[in-house]
């Protein structure tokens, strides 16, 4: 049995992503976009305190290139540009009057780097920084050199301070993630008893990636298809954004997206899916946008809301004419409820009870107009043995006890009065009541409607056989996302579980039916 290109590629970074994870606890998902931002050849900004193992991934993601040649550098105010990207060659400015680097052990001469604190880097730093960032050319002297950098990591304990200046390098990093401490004691206890050496390069060679292959792999990720229901959920999240920055309130708080930020969130979802093994973005790799266009982390949740929203309508689903599936079911009940249901009206009295809690008599004497009996008492009585009857005012206070028990007609009262038997009425109003009367219909119009019934039947069962054997393969695997989490999953497939508990409740729907046309007169 042989292997296609497509899963190879599935399998090899499954086997690298478990390599890299390997020692390590609840950085799966950091490690994860790292891998992915460096093979897309984009950035990614970790934010978290000290301590959390930003610069650990860092360091362990360079061992996933074969000769990997890391740079890594912790940024200050005193930090000068010789420190990242190299001295001034001397011999250079002697001998040719060029001022020129030496840039081989530094920044412009790695494939991996790592930018600790970044946001402490000095205006000569960054805008050096911002050219190797988008085009990956770094100016050395009169020359612009291509360097050779695969994927840059920056990281810092506090997002950049809200000026002008630091807004240009922070729109070049793609992927932005916050990471926090370990929140699984069992992963905790792991971690402080754990010997193995993490910053060690324990992976197998054969996982590790060549430059040959990146850039072939590079040229296959241009080609991956981005499906309409994808470009669609972009053009949502987008509308979604505009919507939200229209809105006065968040004018403090503004998303600003640009042109050149949406390519490159494209090519992400791309270099996903080729990573997947597929040769189409799916929809599940559409949650990768939750990390690239939140500006402040308040911005997050919406930013995630905008996206679940966006790919919930345009789930994957199948072609079922709900709709007209729905109609021809309701036109079949009401037939059926028209010709075995014959609706009666009558005329019944009903108590009119005061404030919820009173009857009122309606006696006309003197003695016994508006007086008012609870509500509870009188349901307690029997026709049979007499009882103590408490009798109350307009203004609810009590005014007399007489024994008494119900009357001999509904809604009526019996009491023992000054050493006399009188019956007396409680008030009551006329209320229609409609009765359901059920007649068998005629053996012709039966055998009509089981033919209708089983043709509606045969072509819902043909529907839900559709959806389990023959879905769209794009549900395959949704739940084993190398990158998303895959709760992720359930939003996807909203759609079609949609689909599915709507055809069972018609099923149920004819099922009833049948039973209440073909039991008439039973």
């Amino acid at each position: 049995m042989t292997t296609s290109p497509t899963n190879d590629v599935r399998i090899r970074t499954e086997a690298l992503l478990k390599a890299l994870c390997s020692g390590l606890f609840e950085r799966e998902q950091a490690m994860g976009l790292a891998l992915l931002t460096a093979i897309a050849g984009e950035s990614i900004f970790l934010l978290g305190p000290p301590g959390v193992g930003k610069s650990l991934i860092a360091r362990r993601l360079k061992y996933a290139f074969r000769d990997g040649i890391s740079f890594e550098y912790l940024m200050s105010k005193f930090s000068t540009p010789d420190e990242v990207f190299g001295p001034i060659s001397i011999k250079k400015l002697k001998e040719e009057d060029k001022y020129e680097r030496l840039t081989d052990r530094y920044l412009p001469g790695a494939n991996i780097v790592f930018l600790d604190e970044i946001w402490k880097a000095g205006p000569a730093i960054q805008n050096a920084l911002l050219t190797i960032l988008n085009e990956k050319i770094y100016r050395n002297g009169d020359e612009d050199v291509k360097v050779g950098i695969r994927g840059i990591i920056t990281a810092s304990n506090e997002l950049p301070p809200r000026s002008a200046n630091l807004a240009p390098i922070w729109d070049r990093f793609l992927v932005r993630l916050e990471l926090g401490k370990i929140r699984q004691y069992d992963n905790f206890v792991k971690m402080v008893v754990d010997t193995k050496d993490v910053y060690a390069d324990d992976l197998p060679t054969g996982t590790k990636l060549s430059e040959e292959e990146l850039n072939e792999w590079s040229e296959r990720i241009d080609e991956v298809v981005i499906p309409a229901e994808v470009l669609n959920t972009l053009q949502l999240v987008v509308h979604k954004i505009d919507q939200y920055n229209e809105q006065p309130n968040n004018a403090a708080s503004q998303l600003l997206i640009y042109d050149r930020r949406w390519k490159k969130v494209v090519r992400l979802l791309r270099t996903s899916a080729f990573l997947h093994g597929r040769e189409e973005v799916n929809l599940m790799d559409c949650f990768l946008m939750e990390h690239c266009l939140w500006n402040s982390p308040e911005q997050r949740e919406v930013i995630r809301e905008m996206v679940v929203e966006a790919v919930r309508k345009h789930g994957y689903s199948m072609a079922v004419n709900l709709q007209q599936l729905k109609r021809e079911v309701s036109e079949f009940e009401a037939d059926v409820q028209t010709e075995t249901r014959i609706r009666h009206v009558v005329e019944e009295e009903q108590l009119v009870p005061v404030e919820e809690s009173f009857y009122e008599l309606e006696k006309d004497t003197s003695q016994f107009r508006g007086v008012l009996i609870g509500i509870d008492q009188f349901r307690s009585l029997t026709d049979q043995e007499m009882v103590s009857i408490n009798f109350y005012d307009e203004q609810r206070s009590l005014v007399n006890r007489i024994r008494g028990r119900k009357g001999p007609r509904e809604n009526t009262l019996e009491v023992n009065f000054n050493g006399t038997d009188q019956i007396f009425r409680l008030r009551t109003h006329l209320v229609e009541r409609t009765e359901i009367i059920r007649k068998k219909p005629h053996r012709l119009l039966e055998q009509f409607w089981d033919q209708r019934l089983e043709q509606l039947g045969d072509y819902l069962r043909q529907q839900q056989t559709a959806i389990a054997e023959n879905g769209p393969t794009e549900l395959k695997g949704l739940t084993a996302h190398l990158f998303v989490d895959p709760a992720y999953a359930e939003v996807v497939t909203a759609n079609l579980r949609e689909v599915r508990e709507a055809l069972a409740g018609l099923a149920l729907r004819l099922e009833k039916l049948h039973f209440e046309y073909a039991n008439q007169g039973r």
